[in-house]
């Protein structure tokens, strides 16, 4: 069945976003939204300023909790998205009472001086990683992070070129569009930062140098390319996988590490969506055998309740800059949010969540495979522990995205009570927290092939 809508004249956006002014979402608010939500929404439009993505928002949220969000018409829905946040679910009780009791110690930590929180987080973090990622550097977000990691990357290699991903994402302020590769982001913005070279992400399936099924890596090849052409690259920034998502190859970032260790170049690794365990790894580069000079990580440092981000470093990095500031943000290191951290760390680690990423994934995985052999509209399914997407395509010769039937999926789920969202125009994207059960995992997949049904159905 085609479902065709007109936010199909948007398929020239491939972004992480779901489109948010199509009419298909205006005719689900008006099925769906009573008069209270509604009257907020348009505050809320009033007021924000207009931005793709976000204004209009879909819904109006009154809490969340654990695995779940709560909208003001009372409805409880399963969250497959969090913004990436909730590793450990919403509003985990130690997570909260870490921070109240902290706010009650110390509730805010001026730049001049450290605090005890900070330190310990600090600790944990150089614990857990490989190798000799022994420095740290606190931020309020993770865009505020990769700006930290070009800054060092120039002062200690003496140049200002990086190499980066097309379709890429590492926030949304000027340096990591720059160096970003989504054009809903970049188009109209520039001049943007010079220096910044881009190359294809190693996506097998739209692999512009025709590899097909027999991958030989010649997306790497032409990495070490760049770098030997150009001479003088500082970095090679990238996601380790991509959040829609987009897994590289086993032997890919160890090709890629080889050819920076040859042209003397760093190889900076953005993790802000993934670290801390979702795909069963603490930090996801651990999953292909090399160490990163620089790692970004964020989102669900937090705890699902404080924005931070966190900068690691080879020790040899250390000197780059003792006369220059990296960041020094003001709420660098907030005792309230490296409290929260640590609280979400301590229950990933406790709770065994890497383990469940794991398992919850595998079983996701194994119905979703299922799910293919009865639609044929499904042409792929991937993850690495819960990070998965499901790629809808109309035709799987030409490749077709189904851009107006995902979009229809996504909101057939949200009537049945299941939130993800769609990247790329055509991918289900799936991450619940790392917390979920085996019935909550099925009630939600149960919701995704009842929505492919009626989406599909004659």
């Amino acid at each position: 069945m085609s479902h065709d809508t007109s936010s199909d004249s948007l398929d020239h956006l491939r972004s992480e976003g779901d489109i948010n002014l199509s009419p298909a979402r205006h005719a689900w608010a008006e099925k769906m939204l009573d008069d209270e939500t509604r009257s907020l929404l348009k505050a809320d439009e009033q007021v924000f300023l207009h931005q793709s993505l976000s204004t209009p928002c879909l819904n109006a949220l009154t809490g969340c909790e654990g695995s779940y969000l709560f909208d003001k018409q009372g409805r409880r829905i399963l969250d497959f998205h969090g913004n990436n946040v909730h590793q450990v679910g919403f509003g985990h009780p130690k997570v909260i009472e870490a921070v109240t009791r902290q706010m009650q110690d110390l509730s805010f930590c001026t730049r001049r001086y450290t605090n005890d929180v900070s330190v310990r987080l600090a600790e944990k973090l150089v614990s857990l990683a490989p190798g000799d990622l022994d420095r740290v550097l606190l931020a309020p977000g993770g865009t505020s992070a990769v700006g930290m990691a070009l800054k060092l990357a120039r002062a200690a290699t003496g140049r200002h070129k990086t190499i980066s991903m097309w379709d890429s994402f590492h926030g949304a302020s000027l340096d990591a569009i720059s160096i970003g590769g989504e054009s809903i982001f970049r188009n109209g913005m520039g001049p943007l930062l010079p220096g910044c070279e881009h190359v294809p992400p190693p996506d097998n399936k739209h692999c512009p140098f025709k590899c097909g099924h027999a991958c030989n890596l010649s997306c790497a090849d032409y990495v070490e390319y760049v770098l030997e052409k150009e001479g003088d690259v500082a970095a090679v920034v990238a996601e380790t996988v991509r959040s829609t998502p987009l897994i590289p190859p086993p032997d890919y970032w160890p090709r890629i590490r080889a050819a920076c260790d040859r042209h003397g170049a760093l190889l900076i690794l953005d993790e802000i969506p993934h670290c801390l365990g979702r795909t069963g790894k603490m930090f996801t580069f651990e999953h292909y055998g090399i160490i990163p000079d620089m790692v970004v990580i964020g989102k669900g440092l937090g705890g699902g309740i404080f924005p931070m981000a966190a900068l690691l470093a080879r020790e040899g990095l250390n000197q780059a800059m003792p006369e220059k500031a990296l960041g020094h943000y003001t709420h660098e290191k907030s005792p309230v949010a490296c409290a929260a951290a640590l609280a979400a760390i301590e229950v990933i680690e406790s709770e065994g969540l890497l383990q469940n990423a794991t398992r919850m994934g595998h079983r996701a995985m194994e119905c979703m495979r299922a799910m293919g052999q009865a639609f044929p509209i499904i042409g792929d399914v991937r993850g690495l522990g819960l990070l998965m997407g499901m790629e809808l395509i109309r035709d799987k010769t030409t490749g077709e995205r189904a851009i107006g039937e995902a979009e229809a999926v996504m909101y057939a789920s949200l009537t049945r009570g299941l939130n993800f969202k769609i990247t790329m125009g055509n991918i289900l994207t799936l991450t619940p927290s790392l917390r979920i059960s085996e019935s909550e995992m099925d009630a939600a997949l149960e919701i995704l092939k009842d929505s492919l049904s009626e989406v599909m159905s004659p």
